[in-house]
């Protein structure tokens, strides 16, 4: 009898080393293992779900006939030594991992390896379709996707007479006071709590609420809702950010997809499905589509293009240690407070909070890529290397130099102010620089440009901006005033 190893996000029946097997000639192995448990301190609702989703796929193939070999191990490679030992399989198969090292462990442990089928782009059809090109623009594979797959297509023309809606999904937030679609929550059983009581001594957030779907039935169930009440207002206030809305009208489906709870194709198709039968505007579901077929297969591509050398990657130099305020939370700044309190309440915060926010934290800081990509993967329930390294490295810190971007995603906090109701109520002005009340967004924002203007004078898209710090009369006192913040901040005072 020939194993299969389902490993933690990889939770489909669909899954090509389980696809076209028999109960009669498969037993399957899941491993939980203690040392990447510890590794880090991760949220506690991250390591819920992917627990708790794991014992209920278990249960879900047991209901199939299948004999399951669930097993709690030192490591990985213990686990998988001690079930060959029992049962002595024929051959131990598994799909591809997501994890450039967990491959070439697989290959260490002499396991098997099926294509993976969990993106609508194998990474070696990405590399064919990047052979060649001198820069790989996310939009041009984006359309290349959607002629491909056929989404959002009218014969061979874009549905809606164009392919990017983005210029209409840009709205600050509105001013009406309307209230957010709400998430839908399980209800939180036994197997739920006995997997929060055994979590490690060393995760931190606060404890699940059901937010978070842990077995496939409640996956499509949030998919239904996503479809019914979220995508009809999704598009215009996409990344805008509200104090107190944490989830607006985002979907959330992101750690199923990561977790195989849920397919790209079935959450594409009823994104479409909802479009088509005209509940959902052409924006909204062009936009929601793009983030899947586009943005999201795009950085699993860029990824495994890169890898390994990718991981080092640090043009700018960058080697401060994580600020404090990334652990603790305690900040003057609202809209820092307001993401980082998402994120320990939900192991969550949007990609203009991650990217505008929190990224541009570390960006003007000089916090250490490798740093804030630890961070960020032990902190989100959609957390994974494959998703943490092009997105921080490559978008959030510019460590790459611009291979995923074409400038750095930095701004002062003018910026924060159009995109938010964070800096009303707080201390800071976004307009200010220097002095008592300057917001610290904005003074470090033309400390960075200062520092770094040898580094991007090259780049033609900071230009404008370069020349623009050159001019400031009191750029002596930005420059002294942005130590102090930094002072400050790696004191945890700010």
């Amino acid at each position: 009898m020939d194993t299969v190893w389902v490993l933690g996000d990889q939770l489909n029946r669909r899954i090509t080393s389980l696809e076209g097997r028999s109960t009669d000639d498969t037993r399957v192995l899941l491993i939980e293992s203690r040392a990447k448990i510890s590794s880090k301190p991760f949220h506690r609702q991250r390591l819920h779900l992917v627990l708790t989703a794991m014992r209920r796929f278990a249960d879900e193939l047991r209901n199939l006939g299948f004999e399951v070999d669930y097993r709690q191990a030192e490591d990985f490679a213990k686990g998988l030594a001690d079930h060959r030992q029992e049962f002595s399989p024929g051959r131990v198969i598994a799909m591809e991992p997501m994890s450039y090292r967990m491959l070439d462990r697989l290959a260490e442990l002499d396991v098997e390896i099926t294509r993976s089928n969990q993106f609508l782009c194998h990474y070696e059809d990405f590399a064919e379709w990047a052979d060649g090109r001198k820069r790989l623009v996310m939009e041009d594979f984006y359309r290349m996707q959607r002629e491909r797959l056929g989404f959002l297509m009218d014969g061979d023309g874009p549905a809606g007479g164009a392919w990017n809606f983005d210029a209409d999904n840009r709205e600050p937030p509105p001013k009406d006071a309307r209230s957010w679609p709400e998430p839908v929550r399980s209800r939180l059983d036994d197997l739920d709590e006995e997997i929060i009581d055994s979590l490690p001594e060393n995760a931190f957030g606060a404890d699940p609420d059901g937010t978070w779907a842990t077995s496939r039935r409640a996956a499509l169930a949030r998919l239904r809702h996503v479809v019914e009440n979220v995508l009809p207002v999704f598009g215009p206030h996409e990344d805008a950010m509200l104090a107190g809305e944490w989830s607006m009208a985002h979907s959330l489906l992101s750690p199923y997809l990561n977790l195989g709870l849920l397919y790209p194709d079935e959450v594409c198709e009823a994104a479409e499905d909802a479009y088509r039968a005209g509940n959902v505007p052409i924006a909204s579901a062009e936009g929601f589509i793009r983030q899947i077929i586009g943005w999201r297969e795009y950085v699993w591509g860029v990824y495994w293009l890169w890898m390994p050398a990718y991981a080092d990657s640090n043009e700018l130099r960058a080697t401060r240690s994580l600020l404090p305020v990334f652990r603790t939370g305690d900040t003057e700044m609202r809209c820092v407070s307001e993401c980082l309190s998402s994120v320990r309440e939900h192991g969550y915060a949007h990609h203009i909070q991650r990217l505008m926010v929190l990224g541009n934290l570390a960006l003007l800081t000089g916090v250490a890529p490798a740093e804030m990509v630890d961070w960020m993967w032990a902190s989100f329930v959609d957390g994974a290397e494959w998703v943490m390294l092009p997105n921080v490295l490559g978008m959030s810190l510019y460590a790459d130099g611009g291979k995923m971007a074409t400038k750095p995603y930095a701004a002062g906090g003018n910026y924060i102010n159009k995109m938010s109701d964070y800096c009303g109520d707080c201390r800071f002005k976004p307009g200010n620089r220097v002095g008592d009340d300057a917001c610290p967004f904005t003074t470090l924002y033309w400390n960075f440009l200062d520092s770094n203007d040898e580094r991007l004078s090259d780049n033609h898209r900071m230009a404008r901006q370069l020349a623009a710090s050159k001019r400031l009369g009191d750029l002596d006192a930005v420059r002294q005033k942005a130590y102090e913040v930094l002072e400050r901040l790696v004191e945890g005072q700010l």
